[in-house]
């Protein structure tokens, strides 16, 4: 894999013409291009089919956390779009619940759990309920929402850049691990959200095989050279 292919692009944006529009311009930059809710909601599962016949199979990330009862979740994978190579999965289904679901759907697609959003830290984790033991130390939380997602059969997780090291310790090199909360060093995203962040450089020295970057990209003045610079970054990592 050159670097560009382990970039993954948010395209949050509303509407077909403007996802269209950067996909195009960024095609040749990027690997994966993540469709979210945002995007989702908007077009729907057409824009999808649509995206797949432009750029081949492979290069899409369906983003929705799909989470409901077995029997819904059983019925929604069987529908994703042909071509889709990610899909995200709530990881916390009970015992046994994510195993009956991934036993009866294809292989099309790798599924990717998810542990933790970036956007929680510890004090969020108290606000929800979680014990000192996650609160004060989430990677124990996300620890064990991978390898609950392992033994389910899923793919690989996402989590933060902060966790990926120790994930792959424990489930293994062939464990897929993508990270969001990716921040460049020259990156200033106003009212950032994310909290538990690193850079492409370091999340790649780290073991991630994939990270998503949104709005360093997305929103800047020149949109290719942003991304041919993360692409540096992630080359840097890969070295170190």
């Amino acid at each position: 894999m050159e670097p560009k292919d382990h970039l993954i692009l948010a395209l949050d944006v509303s509407n077909r013409q403007e996802a269209l529009r950067l996909v195009e311009l960024l095609r040749h930059e990027i690997g994966i291009f993540k469709i979210g809710w945002q995007l989702f909601m908007a077009e729907g599962p057409q824009l999808l089919s649509d995206l797949v016949a432009n750029l081949g199979a492979g290069r899409i990330f369906l983003d929705v956390k799909i989470y409901d009862i077995s029997n819904t979740l059983k019925g929604a994978l069987r529908n994703i779009v042909p071509g889709v190579a990610l899909v995200t999965i709530h990881n916390n289904l009970g015992d046994g619940g994510l195993t009956a679901i991934l036993a009866e759907i294809g292989s099309g697609f790798k599924v990717m759990a998810v542990t933790l959003l970036t956007s929680l830290a510890g004090q969020d984790l108290r606000t929800l309920g979680y014990t000192s033991e996650y609160a004060d130390d989430p990677s124990q939380l996300v620890l064990l929402q991978a390898k609950l997602a392992q033994s389910a059969g899923c793919h690989g997780v996402i989590c933060s850049g902060r966790e990926v090291s120790a994930v792959k310790k424990t489930c293994g090199e062939d464990f897929l691990v993508v990270c969001p909360g990716i921040r460049p060093a020259w990156s200033v995203v106003a009212g950032d959200d994310q909290k538990r962040v690193v850079t492409p450089a370091e999340a790649m020295k780290n073991g991630a095989d994939y990270i998503v970057v949104g709005r360093p990209i997305r929103t800047a003045k020149d949109p290719v050279d942003a991304a041919r610079r993360v692409a540096a970054e992630i080359a840097e990592g890969l070295l170190q």
